[in-house]
């Protein structure tokens, strides 16, 4: 049996449809589903069960003989987000409680950190677990304190021999696109905002640039695909002898310019792109750059090739976003 926390969720939702599609296990999803369309990413899939997350450790204990693995994707992962109370409870506290339950049964536990634990990036993007390192990364958000301080805790715990899960592996995600993901609003990805728009004909509007350094749309991130992010949480479940802490991302950083004429492309329309200030308040805290240092997951033996934006981005509209049933 394999647990996936946040199931119904963006990244959670396709790691349960790959796992669905191999028919190696039962799968038991773990999330709220709440009134809006949430459901819909679940729709497809054959489970064995859905359980709510105030019920989950009660679970857990109840068919640990039962569960191959933990994935726990669950979170509040919105940036902009201020219950800090709630964000610790749900993206801390929770995982904490996790990690000691599959250290108990011996469970295998991949869980998701994020690339929003680097901050503004001026301690680089360097996966580097111990507690000393971790210690220097500064967030800029809650969410991406509460995802560090479960990380600190793990270096922590690891650092100092104690007991830990037989295989335990965090994942910090970098900018993440793909299906499945319509719920999230506001936080969606730039690819699933500016289709509406590219599709109707309009012109997208990207930032401008208040940074000397970097043009207009040419603030850069790393973009990953999602089917690249279930590939190795697959490859960990097939690698039990892996554990730490890994970046994902393609270690190839991409202009938010390139991912909007990646996307015209992808409809075959010719790019119309303007430029809009950026809203002061988040200027000062802006990042202009990110991009996953890849070295310790390859070294690990992930060894599957990055899908490339052009790639990702048509896989995308066409596949999915251009799609009268856009889930997958």
């Amino acid at each position: 049996m394999f647990v996936v926390t946040g199931g119904a969720g963006f990244i959670g939702s396709n790691i349960v449809a790959a796992l669905e599609e191999r028919r190696e296990a039962p799968i038991v999803v773990c999330d709220r589903l709440r009134a809006a369309d949430k459901w819909r990413n679940l729709a497809k899939r054959e489970l064995a069960d859905i359980v709510p997350p105030e019920k989950l450790l009660a679970f857990v204990e109840d068919h640990a003989s039962r569960i191959d693995a933990i994935i726990h994707m669950g979170a509040i992962s919105s940036t902009i987000e201020r219950d800090a109370d709630l964000i610790v409870s749900t993206n801390f506290r929770l995982s904490l409680d996790l990690w000691r339950l599959c250290t108990r049964h011996a469970l295998r536990l991949i869980y998701a950190s994020s690339a929003a634990t680097y901050g503004d990036g001026g301690q680089g993007f360097v996966d580097d677990a111990t507690p000393e390192a971790l210690a220097s990364l500064r967030p800029l958000n809650p969410y991406g304190w509460s995802k560090h301080l479960f990380d600190r805790r793990v270096a922590r715990i690891v650092a100092a021999g104690k007991p830990a899960p037989p295989q335990w592996a965090g994942l910090k995600f970098f900018n993440v696109y793909g299906p499945n993901e319509y719920h999230k609003g506001s936080m969606t990805s730039v690819v699933s905002k500016i289709f509406p728009d590219i599709k109707a004909g309009r012109e997208v509007r990207l930032f401008k640039s208040h940074h000397p350094d970097y043009p207009d749309g040419g603030q850069l991130r790393d973009f990953v695909w999602i089917e690249d992010c279930v590939e190795v949480v697959l490859w960990l479940l097939r690698s039990p002898e892996v554990s730490g802490l890994f970046n994902f991302g393609t270690g190839k950083a991409r202009s938010f310019a390139d991912l909007a004429r990646a996307a015209f492309d992808a409809l075959g329309h010719e790019p119309r792109i303007t430029y809009v200030p950026m809203p002061e308040e988040i200027r000062d805290r802006y990042q202009y750059f990110t991009e996953a240092d890849t070295r310790h997951l390859r070294a690990a033996g992930f060894d599957r090739p990055f899908t490339g934006l052009e790639t990702g981005v048509a896989d995308y509209v066409t596949r999915f976003l251009d799609n009268a049933d856009p889930y997958r």
